[in-house]
């Protein structure tokens, strides 16, 4: 717009200088969190970005690259979505406890809690059920908060207290609590039934004729549910709907729910947690589900890696959460943007 003043670089020494404050609670944070994992007997480890599968979810997209071995020959690789494919091989290594912090990337992905690159920090206890990840996760980002000194975060109106008793909730009394649907009653065994979910969901979501069950299902969690979690404290959400389990196991006794949860701060999902899978052939059979949606859906499709698959049949029982770290700085830090928290903004942008 004529007129507007333009946008100085984010390497130029006044803008640098409102953005410090945040990149030094970054170091603050990061400090603390490696003490608290350490005094919890925790390797940290350094997994490899380049990597044969980003990832096998449906709406998660990674950018692809090639290799030139010394032959000439030239392979595929991806930029990893997560780390958590190369992490559960070193759990099959035998590795008990471990974290990293580490550089992921994701297409399609951009706005004030969205960046194409940025840092997810990832955990995993062997041998440990998932409720004990959940207070692992508490309490990290507790100590972020410590770490800055900040007694309330606060993002787009909304405030939680991160040291006071997080407010536990399934996804099922979510549901009944904020949307009035009875989410169980749409899923028989491990499959969720469209014809049912968009029956109750009509009215309250609109819904496209090609939309699934996890279409409706994210359709009414993101507008009537997600906005009301994480108010005054944090919202543990958790036991995910079976056909929303991802890479997680499927609770013992019930198999309309997994042991899935989520974290979330003034609206803001900081953290994604699992009971992990360990069924190598259920695994492969989400992840070409998830291949096939993908398909139909984007029109792209990403390979299987069939060193994960085989480590997932020979790793051991074991919990994991992965957390994004930028969301906490910003939270902890009380920034107003992702970018403000990162040290170099993404490539091309000022």
């Amino acid at each position: 717009m004529a007129g507007d003043k333009p946008i100085s670089p984010f390497w130029s020494s006044g803008r640098h200088l409102d953005r410090r404050p945040f990149l030094q609670a970054r170091g603050a944070i990061t400090g603390a969190i490696r003490g608290f994992f350490a005094e919890q007997g925790f390797v940290e480890v350094e997994t490899s970005v380049l990597q044969v599968s980003p990832g096998n979810e449906t709406h998660l997209h990674a950018p692809r690259t090639e290799i030139m071995r010394p032959d000439g020959s030239r392979a595929s690789r991806y930029l990893r979505t997560s780390p958590e494919f190369a992490c559960k091989k070193l759990l099959a290594a035998g590795e008990e406890r471990i974290f990293e912090f580490a550089r992921v990337f994701r297409d399609r992905e951009r706005g004030d809690l969205h960046l194409p690159e940025f840092t997810m920090l990832e955990w995993y206890r062997a041998d440990t059920p998932y409720d004990a990840i959940m207070a692992d996760t508490v309490v990290v980002i507790a100590t972020a908060a410590q770490a800055t000194g900040i007694g309330t975060f606060s993002f787009r109106g909304r405030t939680a207290d991160p040291f006071a008793e997080p407010e536990l909730l399934t996804v099922a009394g979510a549901f009944g609590r904020f949307a009035g649907i009875d989410l169980l009653s749409t899923i028989s065994g491990n499959e969720g039934n469209r014809a049912a979910l968009a029956q109750a969901a009509g009215g309250k979501v609109r819904i496209a004729e090609d939309d699934t069950w996890s279409d409706i299902f994210s359709k009414v969690l993101v507008e009537h549910v997600e906005p009301h979690l994480g108010q005054g404290r944090l919202t543990i959400l958790f036991e995910y709907p079976s056909p929303e389990a991802a890479l997680a196991r499927v609770k013992a006794g019930d198999p309309r729910v997994a042991e899935r949860f989520e974290v979330y701060a003034c609206g803001v999902e900081l953290a994604n947690g699992f009971g992990e899978l360990t069924d190598a052939e259920e695994q492969r059979k989400r992840f070409m589900e998830a291949m096939t949606e993908k398909q139909r859906r984007y029109g792209e499709t990403y390979p299987l890696d069939e060193d994960f698959l085989a480590a997932v049949a020979a790793m051991p029982e074991a919990s994991g959460v992965a957390l994004g770290f930028d969301r906490l700085v910003m939270l902890a830090s009380g920034a107003t943007r992702i970018d403000q928290v990162v040290w170099t903004p993404p490539a091309g942008e000022r």
